[in-house]
């Protein structure tokens, strides 16, 4: 079953390669949706598939930038299918 997930990163959390790792993953995981940096210094991340890829997903930026990452804030709610693919979006 499908689902999403919204997470809000704050900390070090621009300039670091964040977006680019996220897109990384979400396509090794064949997830959709999309990532953002926002004007506060945060990272929007919004993405859909398998719960137990998304919970890869996480598990894995988690890993990849946890020097950079002080908090996260994460919403999961069910799949809308709205997305075709995953991408870098400007604020």
């Amino acid at each position: 079953m499908n689902k999403r997930v919204h997470v809000y990163y704050s900390g070090r959390v621009h300039g670091v390669g964040f977006r680019f790792t996220a897109q990384a993953v979400a396509a090794d995981l064949d997830l959709t949706g999309w990532v953002k940096n926002l004007p506060d210094g945060r990272v929007e991340l919004l993405c859909e598939g398998r719960e137990e890829a998304l919970c890869k997903a996480l598990e894995k930026i988690d890993s990849q930038l946890s020097g950079c990452i002080h908090q996260k804030n994460i919403n999961w709610m069910p799949a809308t299918g709205k997305f075709n693919n995953f991408e870098i979006r400007f604020f």
